[in-house]
C-alpha cells in the first residue's frame, strides 16, 4: 500500500511541470481573441489548446454567418488550417 502511494504521489509530481505547460496564459488569450476578432470570428477561451508544436488549436470556433470551425494556428499566431465542423 505504501509504494501504490509513493508511486501515485510521484507520478502526480512529474506530470505537473506537463500540465502547466499545456495552461494558456492570459496575453496568448488575448491575442488569439484579437485575431480572431480581425476575421470577425470568436470563441471560448477555455477552448484553446497547446498543441505538440507549440502552436495552438481552438475549438468551436463560431465566424460570422454562423459557421462553427476548429482552427490551428503556429506560435506566431498564423492560421495554419481550418476545419468546418
Amino acid at each position: 500500500m505504501n509504494r501504490l502511494l509513493v508511486a501515485s504521489a510521484l507520478s502526480l509530481a512529474l506530470a505537473g511541470p506537463v500540465l502547466a505547460q499545456d495552461e494558456v496564459s492570459e496575453e496568448v488569450v488575448a491575442t488569439i481573441t484579437e485575431v480572431l476578432a480581425d476575421t470577425n470570428c470568436q470563441m471560448d477561451p477555455d477552448d484553446i489548446e497547446v498543441t505538440e508544436t507549440e502552436g495552438y488549436e481552438l475549438d468551436d470556433v463560431i465566424c460570422e454567418g454562423g459557421q462553427q470551425y476548429d482552427i490551428e494556428l503556429d506560435q506566431a499566431f498564423n492560421e495554419v488550417s481550418r476545419r468546418a465542423e
